[in-house]
């Protein structure tokens, strides 16, 4: 990473137009620089706040020539092209580096650079071949089968209870490369954004306590509802993470936390921002879109203090009508300590992330009861 600061009105590249590529447009263009966005969808959604919209795969040579021209670039995601962000890293400033890209693309990598780290997993075993499946594969069970890439947001998992029952779902995902991850006594998980230029400038947001539901993320609660002690160790093993992968950038990593003692591992890493830290829009000192911008343009991360107690509410598809007709917002807009973020996206379907709300509170308790309620009072309109 070149030492010297890239200041506005530069121009910044960004490898995804999704809500996360739109955000960081919005931080960016407020801050005062130009945005690129690289994506193929003619209606990204990051496109309505970019100087420049590149519509192309993100593979496409004369696309990505054209961002190279860009001061620096980042991603939105981590199924990108690493090999596009090694190209381009030969032209201009890049960051997180395609290396670091790669590892979170892939579970098994990205589990033995946790365990590089001195951090602790839940037990696995790699399974990237029928014969991999042996006797010894029962010590992993009752467990969790994940394919090694392009698993989010609950997609390419099965659970698994039996050696027949691990076979048949290895059939089913292909015989691609997996991951059989054993189930453990899991009392909640947490996520820790860590925001990294250098081994001497480096932040950390307070952990967020993250509900699912159906596979995805439903609430994130801050501050988490556990110990300090326990918080503080999640910042420490996240920033522990971060100087052993040298990674420069946002960096989220969630974590499970496990059994009476609430014991921490660390389930899987993504190197960008995340749906768990966008409360820190609306209830931190700075978030981890500015973050982004700063730490691509070789600046310090800012201040990472929490404001106020919050809960982030996803919105899914799932509140829009059979007709495309929207929800009632009246609720939610009427709500003094409730700041709604809708995505700009063009049609609505069930598990898709439509938008969020963040809504302040005096306590996580009274955040998270206050969210659930306006999340219920998500109808649509007669």
């Amino acid at each position: 990473m070149q030492n010297t600061p890239i200041l506005p009105p530069a121009n910044l590249g960004i490898l995804g137009g999704g809500q996360l590529g739109r955000m960081f447009a919005v931080a960016a263009k407020t801050m005062g620089y130009k945005v690129t966005v690289l994506d193929p969808d003619p209606n990204a959604p990051a496109a309505e706040f970019a100087d420049r919209h590149l519509c192309a795969p993100f593979d496409d040579e004369a696309a990505l020539n054209e961002l190279a021209q860009c001061a620096a670039v980042t991603t939105e995601f981590e199924n990108v092209n690493a090999d596009a962000m090694r190209f381009l890293a030969q032209h201009t400033r890049v960051s997180p580096s395609g290396d670091c890209v790669a590892i979170a693309q892939n579970r098994i990598q990205e589990k033995a650079w946790i365990r590089k780290a001195g951090l602790q997993t839940a037990p696995y075993q790699a399974v990237c071949g029928a014969d991999d499946i042996t006797e010894a594969s029962a010590a992993f069970l009752p467990g969790i089968l994940k394919t090694a890439t392009l698993g989010y947001d609950g997609k390419g998992q099965i659970r698994v209870k039996t050696l027949d029952e691990l076979k048949a779902a290895f059939a089913e995902h292909g015989g691609v490369d997996c991951v059989l991850e054993k189930m453990v006594d899991l009392r909640g998980e947490i996520s820790v954004i860590v925001c990294r230029l250098d081994n001497q400038h480096i932040q950390t947001f307070d952990p967020a306590e993250n509900i699912h539901e159906n596979g995805i993320l439903a609430y994130s609660i801050v501050p988490a509802r556990l110990s300090a002690d326990v918080q503080q160790q999640a910042r420490q093993m996240a920033q522990r993470l971060a100087d052993e992968l040298d990674y420069v950038g946002v960096l989220a990593v969630e974590m499970f936390v496990v059994g009476d003692t609430h014991e921490l591992v660390v389930n899987e890493i993504a190197p960008r921002p995340h749906n768990s830290g966008h409360h820190t829009i609306d209830a931190c000192a700075a978030d981890q879109f500015q973050q982004q911008v700063r730490i691509m343009c070789g600046l310090a991360p800012a201040d990472t203090r929490l404001l106020s107690a919050c809960c982030m509410a996803n919105i899914l598809g799932d509140v829009w009508g059979g007709d495309g007709s929207e929800p009632d917002w009246q609720p939610l807009q009427n709500h003094s300590r409730s700041h709604l973020h809708l995505y700009g996206k063009k049609s609505a379907r069930k598990g898709r992330k439509m938008g969020h709300f963040v809504t302040l509170a005096a306590d996580s308790n009274t955040a998270l009861t206050e969210a659930q309620q306006l999340h219920q009072s998500l109808s649509v309109q007669p």
